[in-house]
């Protein structure tokens, strides 16, 4: 007789990214559902990274990451968001962000516990959380603008609160927290006594003179919060799965205490290669948010005059469209009519939903090259 598997997650199936993928291969069509560029990574990391693998770095780094490295961030956090940090017992380089946030979550919630979620979220924040044995209390963004409701908040937060997740620039609206929601946020926290997780993995990835404000440089949030960024949404390169969490030491010791038994270290020369080109390419950052703003801005021109509404991302490589004037359909139908039909693939807003919202919207990655998103913007209109 077969042991029965009683499976931790029934109800969670293959993520709408992978769904979308297979389906753009599928129907031959354009990709910009799920976020990675179709554009090579810079020239020197690739040659760097040839360049260790060469020369024989193909063995384990140290569990918390190449200090090398780990000093490499450092002096990025504190020249762009004025944030001090130790790269030795704040600084952990992970196999990506995702991993991050799961260990980040598993270290600091348990049975019982509760955890704040703001809807548009994230599709790996819930499922961490059930696998703690925690329960997450979803809070839907205020549309259209995708803000916190800093009342609903307050109203939402219960003894058995311990961790706030935040998303800055949000994925898939493209909003961008301001000071004083961090401000209102840490009034809370030291109020009600919560860790935070801030996911910054589009950081560097803000536009039109918006500032990315971190919970690293917020007096009150710092010494309570984990920090999550990916090194493969700033250096082209999502692939390489590659990320790093900060957080004060107490709670980096936490978070390396899951992370050594979920992959232990990153791959080693990938760290390496890093590490060679933050040090010698730094305008490669500075350049960011100007190398991905004209390419939102370009693909939002090419639907002027369509029937699709837009507000231009605020950050991210992601930028939202309303099809309200086009169909009444939901928008997983709409997605699937996009990509059969008309050979775009596109996301479904509602699968970051708890409950799904009444306006129809769907997520277009413009991280691609520029005929990318003039064909598609092609087809778009035309619809």
């Amino acid at each position: 007789m077969k042991p029965a598997i009683v499976s931790r997650l029934p109800d969670v199936g293959t993520t709408i990214f992978t769904v979308m993928t297979q389906k753009a291969e599928q129907y031959g069509a354009l990709n910009l559902a799920q976020g990675f560029p179709d554009f090579p990574l810079p020239q020197g990391l690739a040659e760097a990274l040839a360049r260790h693998v060469e020369a024989g770095h193909n063995q384990y780094a140290p569990m918390a990451g190449l200090p090398r490295l780990r000093e490499c961030v450092a002096v990025d956090l504190e020249r762009h968001f004025g944030c001090r940090v130790d790269p030795l017992t704040e600084v952990t380089v992970v196999p990506g962000a995702t991993e991050a946030i799961f260990c980040a979550i598993m270290a600091s919630v348990g049975p019982g516990d509760e955890v704040i979620l703001f809807d548009p979220s994230y599709d790996s924040y819930e499922p961490s959380v059930r696998l703690a044995g925690a329960r997450a209390v979803r809070i839907a963004l205020s549309q259209p603008d995708f803000t916190i409701d800093w009342q609903r908040v307050q109203e939402a937060i219960g003894p058995r609160t311990r961790l706030v997740v935040i998303n800055s620039p949000h994925n898939p609206s493209g909003s961008v927290l301001s000071r004083a929601d961090l401000d209102r946020l840490g009034e809370l926290a030291e109020r009600h006594g919560f860790l935070v997780l801030s996911d910054e993995v589009y950081a560097h990835l803000v536009y039109d003179g918006t500032r990315h404000h971190s919970v690293l440089a917020h007096p009150v949030l710092a010494p309570r919060s984990f920090a999550v960024f990916s090194f493969g949404k700033t250096y082209h390169a999502t692939g390489w799965k590659t990320g790093y969490c900060v957080a004060p030491p107490e709670l980096s010791t936490e978070l390396r205490r899951v992370h050594q038994f979920v992959t232990f270290t990153g791959v080693t020369p990938i760290q390496h290669a890093l590490a060679d080109f933050m040090q010698s390419d730094p305008a490669h950052v500075d350049a960011l948010g100007a190398f991905y703003q004209a390419r939102r801005d370009l693909f939002c021109a090419a639907l002027a005059g369509s029937r699709w509404r837009l507000r231009p991302s605020a950050g991210t490589y992601f930028q939202l469209l309303d099809y309200a004037e086009i169909s009444d359909a939901d928008d997983i139908a709409m997605a699937e009519e996009l990509v059969s039909r008309h050979g775009i693939a596109a996301i479904p807003v509602s699968v970051f939903h708890e409950t799904p919202p009444a306006r129809g919207l769907l997520r277009f990655c413009f991280a691609k090259q520029e005929h990318t998103l003039l064909r598609a913007a092609e087809v778009l209109c035309a619809i």
